[in-house]
């Protein structure tokens, strides 16, 4: 019998999302008779205890007999326990500098740590995440931003609706100036904003169309790979040569910036993939953008405007184009900034049941036969050893 515990989760600030909802759980068990799924107490999950209870399924604080604990975000290295094997959303690819202690507390305590943003298909597609959600209510936040910011329409907040179906009776009868959006990004969180554009009846143009024509109506251009990057010496774009080396192109996004009303970035980035602009361009009486909504949320990264974290409680925040300090939102002088790392959270019932579904298709057959080379790709510590394909994390790692 395999035992997975749902843990608690207890980073700050506190997400309330889960691996798996109460009917998924119950749907496990039925179909599933070799495994049986704890969930640790808790008071903030989006599913109360006494829902896990309905389903079947048993809830106590003590989760340490489990063989296999599941959550969402970082564990506080205080909550680990030794020897166990961690599912999780680890944010140490990247060799983020605030989860190294993580890291190095999981090799110390002979832990595996598999990290869900590892998990791919055999093109290299990664399987969970929960990008289309943050899409979802990034792209909500920014337009409601633009809206504060101008005074020509209002948007509730995406966490004062039950989900994402009574968001969408939010838009009936919504009215819009005539904006210019550029969405920037081929993934999931691309495909979440662009549901919301056209919930909005948003309409898409095409690039040079965006650049050069007035509307009488808001439209968006959706800009992926080849209408953000080319190659510095011969004027194309490969996307494998780009992901294999980036340094090698030049962003393109510099055409937009004098068009574009609001910006929504999906993008995905790393140290050497060159930024969509750089923070002196803001200075410029061309750059007409008022509203940023950097969904992916790289601090310092595509958007190099996005100089803190924001909190789903004040998810906006002004930057000052002349001396590029944090300001309130939507003053004058001012660039608007909607950058925060939890947005999925304000949608938490429906990221839960989308990311479950993904973990049950694809993953769940793996982790009960004991391995598949998905899972072992994914796994960045086992037993306590850094894995051969994260040798590059080994001084990161205290190694």
């Amino acid at each position: 019998m395999l035992t997975i515990g749902l843990i608690r989760e207890e980073k700050i600030p506190a997400d309330n999302r889960v691996t798996f909802t109460p009917s998924q759980c119950k749907s496990i068990q039925n179909n599933f008779a070799d495994i049986k799924i704890i969930v640790q107490h808790s008071e903030h999950r989006c599913f109360s205890d006494r829902e896990y209870h309905t389903a079947g399924i048993e809830v106590r604080e003590d989760i340490s007999g489990c063989d296999i604990l599941m959550g969402i975000k970082e564990i506080p290295v205080e909550k680990l326990i030794p020897g166990k094997t961690y599912f999780i959303f680890s944010h140490t690819k990247k060799l983020q500098p605030r989860n190294k202690k993580l890291l190095q507390a999981i090799i110390k305590n002979k832990i595996t740590l598999i990290d869900y943003e590892c998990l791919e298909h055999t093109d290299g597609t990664r399987i969970l995440g929960f990008g289309f959600f943050a899409g979802i209510v990034g792209a909500h936040n920014g337009m409601m931003a633009y809206g504060e910011r101008t005074g020509t329409f209002h948007l509730d907040r995406v966490n004062s609706q039950k989900d994402f179906r009574h968001l969408i009776h939010t838009y009936f009868g919504l009215r819009l100036p005539n904006i210019k959006i550029a969405v920037t990004g081929s993934g999931r969180v691309a495909h979440g904003v662009l549901e919301i554009m056209n919930l909005m009846g948003i309409h898409e143009t095409e690039p040079d169309l965006f650049l050069e024509k007035k509307f009488s109506y808001p439209v968006y251009v959706h800009l992926k790979g080849a209408d953000l990057y080319e190659n510095k010496k011969t004027g194309k774009y490969n996307r494998k040569d780009f992901h294999a080396r980036p340094g090698k192109y030049k962003n393109l996004f510099h055409n937009y910036i004098s068009a574009a009303d609001i910006l929504m970035n999906g993008v995905y980035w790393e140290k050497n993939i060159p930024r969509l602009f750089e923070l002196e361009d803001i200075k410029n009486k061309k750059f007409h953008i008022q509203t940023i909504a950097d969904i992916s949320d790289d601090r310092n990264g595509s958007v190099p405007c996005n100089i803190r974290d924001a909190t789903i409680e004040h998810p906006v925040y002004g930057v000052d184009k002349k001396i590029f300090k944090i300001t309130g939102p939507y003053l004058p002088g001012s660039v608007d900034v909607m950058a925060v790392g939890n947005l999925p959270n304000e949608l938490p019932r429906d990221a839960s049941r989308y990311f479950g579904e993904q973990i049950i298709k694809y993953i769940l057959k793996y982790i009960l036969t004991g391995g598949s080379e998905i899972l072992n790709k994914a796994t960045i510590v086992k037993k306590g050893k850094l894995a051969k394909e994260y040798a590059y994390m080994k001084d990161y790692a205290g190694l």
